[in-house]
């Protein structure tokens, strides 16, 4: 069994969760080399013994292991199989043996329609979306659900435990399933909180007090919260994109609608994080979803704010 010294990883994209993981993953003893579009984003993370790739291909090379954490499915799809300036696709500067962890949230028929193109150059591919945002990126608290051969998830057991605790779920694809499976009852919860603290706050109770008595209770989660606080502190700098949790819940209508499923719920929440980028715009927090409630409910008209930062 190869020891943390002895793997070589390659982590693409180094953003809000990225950053953290290939953090982890040097702390716990991994070699690690990441790429960044914006080198300067990546820069920080030599402090801890990163190497910095001028290239996705360089960084992919001799890699035992190579983490995909890009924003998209085909940002992940442009950067693994189209050239880079050194004139060879990351896919093909991978060696035989090495595995493939797409660990960005991306559509099932993506990695159903990358994984046999990598098998076929002698790679193991796992699809293995993550939740837990940035606090379980930073603290290595990430729930990880993997998708793929089942031994291959098993053999880089070491690399998922240095970011969190993973469970394998099936074939390709699955991993991505069940995120987005995660992300309608993310989407419902935080609609549900912003509403409830809405609520409660037009009746003339204090939202901070609401949350603190509601926690332990039956409506406790982790939304209410973390997102909860952010709600009552009006803080919606993005730890969670509202853009990325909007993404994935179109993803999950459209293999839904594929599938000739139907979900009321699911076609709510749709248009309720798209109307709120529509009109506050992206760069916001999930709990940025409480404006929309506001407008919606015919109370708080939210306009341009300012977003405050929690100390």
């Amino acid at each position: 069994m190869p020891t943390a010294s002895d793997r070589r990883i390659a982590l693409l994209g180094t953003g809000i969760m990225g950053s953290h993981m290939a953090r982890r993953l040097a702390q716990g003893g991994f070699r690690v080399t990441v790429w960044n579009r914006s080198a300067d984003m990546a820069a920080k993370l030599t402090q801890f013994g990163v190497k910095i790739a001028g290239s996705p291909s360089s960084a992919c090379a001799d890699a035992d292991v190579v983490i995909a954490m890009l924003s998209n499915g085909p940002v992940v799809e442009e950067v693994l199989f189209s050239p880079d300036h050194t004139g060879k696709p990351p896919a093909e500067a991978m060696v035989a043996g090495s595995v493939l962890v797409v660990m960005s949230s991306i559509p099932v028929e993506t990695c159903q329609s990358q994984a046999p193109r990598l098998a076929a150059r002698g790679i193991h591919y796992i699809d293995a979306p993550v939740s837990g945002g940035e606090p379980g990126a930073r603290d290595g608290t990430l729930a990880i659900m993997a998708g793929g051969d089942a031994g291959v998830v098993d053999g880089i057991a070491d690399v998922f435990a240095a970011m969190g605790r993973v469970t394998h779920i099936g074939p390709v694809g699955t991993g991505q399933m069940t995120k987005l499976a995660n992300q309608i009852i993310v989407g419902a919860t935080m609609v549900a909180v912003a509403e409830a603290l809405h609520f409660a706050a037009r009746g003339g109770a204090d939202p901070a007090a609401v949350r603190k008595a509601l926690m332990g209770g039956f409506a406790d989660s982790r939304i209410l919260n973390i997102h909860g606080e952010r709600m009552v502190e009006r803080n919606f700098v993005p730890g969670g994109p509202a853009e990325y949790q909007l993404k994935d819940l179109r993803t999950a209508k459209a293999l839904a609608a594929a599938s000739g499923m139907h979900f009321t719920l699911l076609d709510c929440l749709v248009g309720m994080f798209g109307d709120m980028i529509d009109r506050f715009g992206t760069g916001l927090d999930v709990a940025g979803i409480l404006q929309e409630v506001e407008r919606r409910s015919g109370g708080v008209q939210a306009g341009k704010f300012s977003a405050k930062v929690s100390t």
